[in-house]
């Protein structure tokens, strides 16, 4: 008896690494597809990003559901409802099946980005028919949204344009936000517990080239990127100590792909890829935030991506094309990827995300 429960136990600690002793080790992946009002959530074999359509899925979601984004505490999906005007919460269970928490929040006209700081304390969302964003803190326990109000008392801050992209600094105090006014530009603002500053950080907005609809910023905060769709350039900046931002040199840089819609730097902050018309470019990124072309750069994807997202590990990339999602495996020594699967679903995917 003592012999087999010894050997059950070798056994167990020889699989734990790969299955973790009867845990499951897979991840979970969730993409929008506002064109369905839908939700398509996949299992991810984290040991070779191939991914599985869980059962029941897709799942019926608001009325243009257009971002979503992950609570750190991988407990709560948030969505975003362009069609709609509001944001839904979803909770997370240990399957990856979501479960929706209604009544649905109000946001401005045409919520289409969402970000979270870090610590899972404050939503913001950008409203692309009201031109401005609306700021919701978080409840730890239940993930229910509450509207913060601002400075002026309103529920939402104007920014003045059509926000098209927009992330926080690492910090968490800084929020930049991409946009078109006369040519394209970002904005940088000063946030503290939610409420905006209504003191702007020095020389914002900035211009970067037209149709800034890709935007990135490397993991130590010091650089930030934006790809400009109708100029196929890249606009490369240095993030100063006070959230300004100061162009590189030779910025902004021409693309050999047409029509840069989307930007990802992967984990390791050493290769940034930039999703063209028809494929997907990689760079290498140098210690001074300037951008080289690696050599055999182009990797095909389906037509037109224009979402991407990584897993959590780094090695696999997840890109979001027309009525399709296409995973490439990552070579972390060259900044290669390799295709491994493309799998249909219903209609465009705006927003993919990945648990933990």
């Amino acid at each position: 008896m003592r012999k087999k429960a010894a050997a059950a136990l070798l056994m167990c600690a020889s699989m734990a690494m790969w299955a973790g002793c009867g845990k499951t080790s897979n991840r979970f992946l969730y993409a929008a597809t506002p064109g369905a009002n839908q939700i398509v959530i996949f299992r991810e074999d984290p040991n070779a990003g191939v991914l599985t359509q869980l059962a029941g899925s897709p799942i019926t979601a608001g009325q243009g559901v257009e971002s979503l984004v992950l609570h750190p505490s991988k407990k709560f999906l948030y969505a975003a409802n362009s069609g709609a005007d509001n944001i839904s919460l979803f909770t997370i269970s240990s399957t990856g099946a979501i479960t929706e928490v209604t009544p649905r929040v109000d946001a401005g006209t045409a919520p289409t980005l969402m970000v979270i700081d870090s610590a899972g304390k404050y939503l913001y969302v950008g409203n692309s028919g009201s031109y401005d964003i609306s700021v919701f803190s978080i409840d730890s326990g239940t993930g229910a949204l509450t509207p913060v109000p601002q400075i002026s008392k309103q529920l939402t801050f104007t920014i003045g344009m059509t926000p098209f992209k927009m992330q926080l600094a690492p910090s968490g105090n800084i929020l930049y936000v991409t946009g078109q006014t006369t040519t394209g530009v970002i904005q940088a603002f000063a946030v503290n517990a939610g409420v905006f500053s209504n003191q702007p950080i020095a020389g914002s907005p900035y211009t970067t080239g037209n149709a800034p609809y890709g935007l990135a910023i490397d993991s130590s905060g010091k650089f930030l990127y934006t790809a400009n769709t109708i100029d196929a350039s890249i606009s490369e900046f240095k993030i100063n100590s006070d959230g300004s931002l100061t162009a590189l040199a030779g910025s902004p840089i021409g693309q050999t792909g047409t029509g840069p819609t989307t930007l990802l730097i992967d984990n390791s902050g050493k290769y940034m890829y930039v999703g063209n018309t028809q494929n997907l470019q990689a760079y290498s990124v140098g210690s001074d935030g300037s951008l080289t072309l690696n050599s055999n750069s182009q990797f095909s994807t389906a037509a037109q991506p224009n979402t991407i997202a990584s897993d959590p590990s780094g090695k696999y990339l997840f890109v979001g094309s027309p009525s399709a999602i296409q995973s490439l495996s990552l070579n972390s020594s060259s900044g290669t990827l390799t295709s491994i699967a493309t799998y249909s679903v219903s209609t465009t995917p705006t927003s993919i995300v990945v648990t933990p």
